[in-house]
């Protein structure tokens, strides 16, 4: 006769005595939570002593077995995998977008297991600040001082914003793309043009994508202009827009 039809004869003959025998010598434990069988240590289900399952195991409440002498629960037997989980590393590791923290809760009610509901109520506490918290704002800043000495000027408080700016400029110099001029880098949020880059003969600034010629500052604000649109800013206010074109004013604010 095999072990698993030892086992069983056992256990539909005399639950009692399997359960001990079952306790006391394999180091494995089988439990049937609603149809779903799930394998573990006795330390594992002992570890919070009071809990149902601490209880079951050290035969202090009688618990029904299932036709294959493993112990039958019946609850949901998904979620209990959440609940297993707890017991084996001691914290709440739930999957991201997990939508069922009711269910879990009244498992870790039943299963008698205070601190898994401390755990739940800790974490959804969180999550409902986290949805309080007014997301950060975006500003973006485009300045012109029409001076040589200055130049334009690009801050965001975004550093996607700069990295994606420095992307699309590359530096030419002698047939070769030397990538952006790092001396135009002020910070991970700004960047500050000062004068055409005529440093060597040869070198000059071309857009990444098409290797257009930039040559003058209002070229380079308006790849600022456009990508601050492209990636959903919106305009608050333009300075001395006299000329009927924001790509002309002095100062352009963005925000999203």
């Amino acid at each position: 006769m095999s072990l698993k039809d030892r086992i069983n004869e056992v256990a539909c003959s005399n639950p009692d005595s399997y359960s001990q025998e079952r306790i006391g010598n394999m180091p494995l434990i089988t439990l049937n939570v609603g149809g779903y069988l799930y394998i573990t240590q006795k330390t594992t289900l002992s570890k919070y002593v009071g809990s149902y399952l601490e209880a079951m195991v050290n035969g202090k409440i009688q618990c029904p077995f299932d036709i294959d002498g493993n112990y039958f629960i019946d609850r949901d037997g998904l979620i209990f995998r959440h609940v297993l989980n707890f017991l084996r590393n001691g914290e709440l590791l739930l999957p991201e977008g997990f939508q069922e923290s009711e269910l879990l809760a009244k498992e870790a009610e039943f299963y008698q297991l205070k601190a898994l509901t401390d755990a739940i109520k800790a974490k959804q506490e969180k999550a409902q600040q986290t949805q309080a918290e007014p997301s950060e704002i975006t500003y973006l800043e485009i300045t012109d001082s029409h001076d040589r000495s200055q130049g334009l000027r690009i801050f965001c408080n975004s550093p996607d914003f700069i990295t994606k700016m420095k992307s699309r400029i590359v530096q030419v110099s002698k047939s070769r793309l030397d990538g952006f001029p790092e001396e135009f880098s002020v910070s991970s949020n700004v960047i500050q043009f000062k004068y055409f880059i005529k440093s060597e003969n040869g070198t000059r600034l071309v857009l990444k994508e098409d290797n257009t010629f930039v040559c003058t500052l209002e070229i380079l604000k308006f790849e600022a202009i456009m990508m601050a649109f492209k990636l959903k800013f919106r305009l608050l206010t333009n300075l001395d827009c006299s000329k009927g074109s924001i790509v002309h004013s002095d100062a352009l604010h963005f925000m999203k």
